[in-house]
């Protein structure tokens, strides 16, 4: 399993492929300079359970930590992730 990421513009996905089949995205947006906005997380029925949504969301604070962006989590799985835990207080706004 590999966790992908693909930006368009201001739209980015990181993605989780194996063997061609998405097995499930998390996908945001940049909202300024500053701040992206995580918006949508969602995986596959038959991949439930096994932590890849939140490698998913770990995979958008890298990225986030990285240049520099302060997090706008709007998806619930994302707030429900980042919020009230104090290792991911350097990234949301």
């Amino acid at each position: 399993m590999e966790i992908k990421h693909h930006t368009t513009g201001d739209d980015g996905i990181f993605y989780i492929d194996e063997q061609g089949k998405r097995l499930g995205d998390m996908r945001y947006m940049l909202v300024n300079s500053t701040e992206m906005d995580i918006y949508h997380t969602e995986v596959d029925a038959a991949y439930e359970g096994k932590s890849l949504g939140k490698q998913l969301i770990e995979a958008g604070i890298n990225y986030a930590r990285q240049k520099h962006f302060k997090i706008i989590p709007s998806c619930t799985f994302a707030k429900s992730v980042l919020t009230g835990n104090d290792q991911f207080k350097d990234v949301l706004v």
